[in-house]
């Protein structure tokens, strides 16, 4: 009977934690795991229709996350600038315009219309669709961050159980991630199969729709308060997304390393402004937390290599592809549907070293499908594939549980979304600079894929699998040994 009512409690109980005023932001969260409905289409897009290299592939990835890192911004305006009266809705609604609009003129380019030929190349023409809608999903983050913190009911609780709610609504915000992404990988390999790339970006103008029913439909409840407007974070992260732009269009040698290491001076800047008034034992705490967390996210990856030398050398398809992005959040969504008391009663330390680890371990499948070995043990490549990417999918959502749960706790009333816009744009920040360990590994390890006017060339690809699951081993575990070391065992988790 013991073992049954633990089996309910472990299966219902992310069910039982849901609360009717959640859904605004969990619609949210639920629109950006929805995007993967394109992903696959854009790979083959990206593959065989675009006339971009690798590194411009790379470039653009890079450039993709910038708006992620001025989130500082878009918190100003939600905490301080009502958008016709509101500060939360209506920001919601700007979000999902923004998004129509990015998918809409994929959609022109796909087309090869002549209304999207005057911003110019391929190259400029993808970069700006893609940014125009990764502003709408970035303003609409930064609202339901915001709700995040405001939905929980602190009036009459505990201190331990207002965190323990904000803990929770954290993981159901994951978890409405997740399940939309497991819902429309599989969906989206199909329509990449069987439909024109431009008719799959007209399907996906229904992701907006999703976020615009959860603010429609459901009264939100009015924040509390309005902190004190600082201008030094509005202002200088004004001046930093001007930077960036110009940094963007200039095609200097070094434009990202410089923009990157400009964000880092700004972003710890404004974290350590934020933090002054806070007791020095809780900035020890969030600042030591946000840094293990930091390094381990911008571990580099595979890259695009991987990925082309499964479609050119082991025959890998639009479906399957499909099919492993809906295994790999599968997995993800259920570790984390049924691990959420023991994920959140952990030490930040011991998730963290678990993660290293873990990541370690599932590189070793993509290196033997590489060198064949898989051939020697007798077993296909898919099943590789297979087993690698539903050990791969929960690692990202995991990481990042930890320190939405801190900052949600910490975020202060009237400043709630630059607060959270302010750490997650320096977490967002580590995206880059995973994206310039691809881009340098890449230089150093030259990978060419299979196309019209170029033959495919991976003989380099071993050494960029084998380097990355090094870097992904010792820097990261260094960091946690040696930033969370020194905290007390009651301050790590």
């Amino acid at each position: 009977m013991k073992v049954l009512n633990t089996a309910k409690h472990l299966f219902f109980e992310p069910i039982l934690a849901l609360r009717w005023r959640y859904a605004p932001l969990l619609l949210i969260y639920f629109a950006y795991g929805a995007q993967a409905l394109t992903t696959v289409a854009l790979t083959f897009w990206e593959k065989e229709n675009l006339n971009i290299g690798a590194e411009q592939i790379i470039l653009i990835t890079a450039w993709l996350t910038f708006p992620w890192t001025i989130k500082m911004i878009f918190g100003q305006c939600v905490d301080h600038f009502p958008i016709l009266g509101s500060r939360r809705k209506n920001y919601v609604y700007l979000g999902a315009l923004l998004m129509a609009l990015g998918y809409v003129m994929l959609y022109g380019i796909a087309k090869e219309a002549a209304w999207m030929t005057w911003i110019g190349s391929n190259f400029a023409q993808y970069l700006a669709a893609n940014l125009v809608a990764i502003f709408g999903f970035v303003i609409q983050d930064v609202t339901a961050d915001a709700m995040s913190t405001e939905v929980a009911e602190r009036n009459g609780k505990t201190e331990s159980e207002i965190q323990a709610e904000l803990t929770k609504i954290q993981i159901l915000g994951r978890l409405a991630l997740m399940l939309s992404s497991t819902l429309v990988a599989g969906i989206g390999g199909y329509l990449a199969s069987v439909m024109t790339y431009e008719n799959i970006f007209l399907v996906a103008l229904i992701i907006p729709l999703i976020s615009i029913a959860g603010a429609a439909l459901v009264k939100l409840k009015t924040p509390e308060g309005v902190g004190k407007f600082d201008p030094v974070i509005l202002g200088g992260g004004v001046a930093f997304a001007a930077f960036s732009l110009v940094m963007a269009f200039q095609n200097l040698t070094y434009s990202q390393e410089i923009v990157f290491g400009v964000s880092l001076l700004l972003l710890s800047g404004l974290l350590w402004r934020i933090l002054k008034d806070q007791a020095p034992e809780k900035v020890r705490l969030i600042v030591m937390t946000l840094t293990a967390i930091f390094i381990f996210r911008m571990v580099p990856s595979t890259g695009p290599g991987f990925t082309w030398f499964a479609i050119d050398e082991l025959g890998f398809n639009e479906m399957f592809l499909g099919s492993l992005q809906q295994i790999s959040a599968l997995t993800a969504l259920a570790l984390l549907w049924f691990g959420t008391s023991f994920i959140a009663n952990q030490p930040v330390r011991l998730i963290l070293i678990c993660l290293v680890l873990a990541e370690t371990f599932i590189s070793i499948p993509e290196i033997a499908l590489y060198y064949g070995w898989h051939e020697t043990l007798g077993l296909s490549a898919q099943t590789v594939a297979l087993w690698d990417t539903a050990a791969e999918g929960p690692l990202t959502h995991i990481s990042m549980i930890p320190m939405l749960a801190i900052i949600a706790y910490y975020a202060p009333a009237g400043n709630r979304a630059t607060w959270f816009a302010v750490a997650a744009s320096l977490m967002n920040l580590a995206l880059t600079a995973k994206q310039l360990g691809v881009k340098y590994l890449y230089q150093i390890y030259p990978v060419e894929r299979a196309s019209e006017n170029t033959t495919a060339n991976y003989d380099l690809l071993g050494n960029i699998l084998l380097s990355k699951m090094a870097i992904g081993f010792v820097l990261p575990l260094l960091a946690i040994v040696v930033l969370l070391y020194a905290l007390p065992k009651n301050q790590s988790k």
